[in-house]
């Protein structure tokens, strides 16, 4: 083989290598504390396996972040399985109330409209909830939202701290109110200013006006940590909203084991364990690339 064609094949050997293989990988989330968490899991998840990555962890909201995406501004990011209802524009679909028929509806439509993957989604569920204080959940048997329902007919004491929103929106307590077969009254009612969690979890903690309960996300840190308990939804009144990796199908083509190397992450991602992780952050003050990291090495996946 002559030295000109040795250059050849080797030139032709190089550029048939996948062209995103040499690109870092941009590695987003949402900008709140779970999204800082979910994004530091895969950032060093990847940058374990020596993929070169560009950090933009907690770029944004939602909207921000979904339009990177599509857009190509970013490679990878985490997701929730129910928000596929308003990407999609579909809300009133029962899929979105079934953690695998909304799964496989927001994969399928991702792929086809926009060459997106979604890959192994967490068993935990971040969606609207109640939460009440442990003292009363362990006292009155308090598990589940048809539980509160029997305990407010037998005239339990009862008072939710929530947003305005939670209260007034149709698909939020309103909801619960119809599928359970109970009613809050105003007395039943503090509306706090915004829709933070984490207010309304404090007000409970605190038992501030008489509190006993509070709005709350499925997988919130601070429920946990201040003595809180959430409710089940034994009924799906609320969508499904598993958190999981999405990546653009070109990236994924380039690193095919993206998809081997997460899915025992986000599948170990219960919502104890969201709770637990996200706790760290929000009420002990840890940042999140540290927590991350302290899971994964806990886990075996990072050394």
């Amino acid at each position: 083989m002559t030295i000109a064609r040795g250059w050849t094949l080797a030139l032709l050997a190089a550029v048939s290598l996948p062209a995103l293989a040499a690109e870092p990988v941009k590695v987003g989330s949402k900008i709140d504390t779970e999204g800082a968490l979910l994004g530091n899991l895969i950032l060093q998840v990847l940058e374990s396996h020596g993929v070169s990555t560009v950090n933009k962890v907690q770029l944004g909201t939602t909207p921000v972040v979904r339009g990177a995406i599509t857009s190509g501004a970013l490679d990878i990011y985490p997701e929730y399985t129910g928000n596929g209802a308003f990407f999609f524009k579909d809300e009133n679909d029962p899929a979105w109330k079934n953690a695998k028929a909304g799964y496989d509806k927001v994969k399928a439509l991702d792929a086809q409209k926009n060459h997106l993957v979604w890959l192994t989604p967490a068993p935990a569920n971040n969606t609207w909830t109640l939460a009440v204080r442990k003292d009363v959940a362990e006292k009155n048997k308090l598990t589940s939202l048809a539980d509160l329902s029997r305990y407010l007919k037998d005239g339990g004491t009862f008072k939710l701290a929530a947003s305005a929103e939670f209260i007034e929106r149709p698909d939020a307590l309103p909801a619960f109110e119809k599928a359970y077969d109970f009613k809050l009254s105003q007395d039943q009612l503090l509306s706090l200013a915004g829709g933070d969690t984490a207010v309304t979890i404090k007000a409970a903690a605190q038992q501030t006006s008489g509190v006993n309960a509070a709005m709350a996300y499925g997988t919130d840190g601070p429920v946990a940590a201040l003595g809180l308990q959430t409710l089940s939804d034994p009924k799906g009144v609320q969508p499904i909203y598993a958190p999981t990796p999405v990546v653009r199908e070109a990236v994924l083509k380039a690193y095919p084991d993206i998809e081997k190397w997460l899915q025992p992450v986000f599948a170990s991602l219960d919502e104890k364990t969201l709770q637990t992780l996200n706790a760290r952050i929000a009420v002990e003050g840890l940042d999140a690339k540290s927590v991350a990291a302290g899971y994964l090495k806990e886990k075996g996946w990072v050394k």
